[in-house]
């Protein structure tokens, strides 16, 4: 379950909630029962493993493959 952060719009008070996807948004403060809002907040993307790279997922003899078929892309390309 995620956890929402909530800002109260009257008196400022900054909370986190535990709650399901499917629960609504909470309404009230828990402080000063005024008007609150859910904090969007970015999150950041983590890529673990190997594949993220060119070279990791290529095998180390594919590098003479692969300035042959730039050669020959070069000289199509120049036709």
């Amino acid at each position: 379950m995620p956890t929402y952060v909530y800002k109260c719009e009257e008196c400022n008070y900054h909370f986190e909630q535990l709650q399901k996807f499917s629960d609504k948004p909470l309404k009230s403060c828990p402080r000063c029962k005024g008007k609150v809002k859910r904090v969007i907040h970015p999150t950041g993307i983590v890529f673990k493993g190997s594949g993220w790279y060119i070279n990791d997922s290529r095998s180390g003899g594919s590098s003479s493959s692969e300035s042959k078929s730039s050669d020959t892309k070069s000289s199509s390309s120049s036709d």
